[in-house]
């Protein structure tokens, strides 16, 4: 699962790939994993995280990410090589969805709060991600990003009636997300003044829209398909990359609603 150990095996494999081939070298078995042995400083032989570290090792090959062989001449083990798909992933190794617990570590850097439910979907668009269900992963992380719209729509509503005594936007009590999500751009529209907040406006105004829009393309296509293959890796995989500055930008809107919402 996607979760935050104490070690991430999966990056520190990465990382170790990627500095073996920066190098000019191929990875191998032996010097990878004897590699990141050191690097993990594993306390002896036969300690559980050598299971684990093999584990993760077989994993990224389970995954794609890595295929046996490094030319006709050695297509067998130990020679292996990074596939397209491994290539896109070491080239933000830290933090690409394919390694969970780096990209995990990311969005919590950004200080992003995440509510459970809005988590527990990401991380489970992950696993699938990682899993190669990238079908089940744009469904997963399409319901996280609409889980933090509503709660963005929730916060408007206290709003309205708590602090500002005001009628709530029709939109705002509908059941749609497509219809709640054009309610708050009708009230960020109307309300966030360009003049004492420039900075938000500026980001909510060039990637607000673009943001909820690809996310939620990528989930609609797959959960009401209309092909035999709606969603690709790469839409998916796109997806991921976006989610941490939505989660960004989501919060900074959530703060001007608290603070400055009129």
């Amino acid at each position: 699962m996607a979760t935050e150990p104490t070690v991430n095996i999966r990056g520190v494999l990465l990382e170790t790939i990627n500095e073996i081939i920066r190098s000019g070298g191929s990875p191998q078995t032996h010097s990878v994993l004897q590699a990141v042995r050191q690097k993990i400083n594993v306390p002896h032989h036969g300690h559980p995280i050598e299971l684990a570290i093999l584990t993760q090792w077989n994993e990224l090959f389970r995954t794609g990410l890595l295929a046996w062989g490094m030319n006709l001449s050695n297509p067998e083990p130990p020679f292996c090589h990074v596939t397209e798909s491994g290539k896109r992933a070491l080239a933000n190794a830290s933090r690409d969805p394919s390694n969970p617990e780096g990209y995990l570590q990311h969005l919590l850097a950004q200080k992003v709060a995440l509510s459970r439910v809005t988590r527990s979907y990401l991380t489970e668009g992950l696993d699938c991600y990682v899993a190669g269900f990238f079908k089940a992963a744009a469904v997963m992380v399409g319901a996280a990003a609409e889980s933090m719209l509503l709660e963005l729509r929730d916060l408007v509503v206290s709003k309205f009636e708590v602090d500002l005594k005001r009628t709530i936007p029709k939109d705002l009590k509908d059941w749609k997300i497509s219809v709640i999500a054009r309610g708050l751009d009708r009230m960020f529209d109307a309300g966030i003044d360009k003049k004492t907040h420039q900075k938000l406006r500026d980001r909510y105004d060039n990637y607000w829209q673009a943001f909820v829009g690809q996310i939620r393309t990528a989930r609609n296509d797959a959960g009401h398909p209309a092909s035999i293959e709606p969603v690709t890796p790469d839409i998916v995989h796109a997806s991921l990359l976006i989610f941490p500055e939505m989660a960004v930008l989501a919060n900074a809107l959530e703060n001007w609603v608290v603070d400055d919402m009129k």
